[in-house]
């Protein structure tokens, strides 16, 4: 560990087991959503970018996910509580009271990995 070497193994295992709860699509289920217009067509993009930052993070979240324990590295372990916080909030908004499952609520979150409707 670098810089961040004060993480303890025990935090390291916490943190990703807060991230697999809260990433409920699989790696290939998030793939085929990245490629659709819904997953596209939502988020902040920054300026002079084209890709929303959701849109990116579901990206390397699939990366992340295909990895080993032993291949994570600090900027994966800063990514997955990035992804935590990021559901965490978003999720406990709730969405909105009608068609949830077609909203850019669930939309979002859905390229954060994590589908409410699961």
């Amino acid at each position: 560990m670098s810089d961040d070497a004060k993480r303890t193994d025990e935090e390291a295992r916490a943190l990703r087991r807060d991230f697999e709860e809260a990433v409920n699509m699989s790696p290939s289920e998030l793939e085929r959503w990245l490629e659709t217009p819904m997953s596209q067509d939502v988020g902040m993009v920054r300026e002079g970018e084209e890709e929303a930052v959701g849109h990116q993070s579901g990206r390397r979240i699939v990366a992340i996910k295909r990895k080993t324990v032993d291949e994570l590295d600090e900027d994966d372990y800063a990514h997955m509580r990035k992804v935590v916080g990021y559901v965490r909030r978003h999720a406990a908004q709730g969405g909105p009271k009608e068609d949830r499952a077609h909203s850019r609520w669930r939309y979002s979150l859905m390229n954060w990995g994590h589908d409410p409707m699961k």
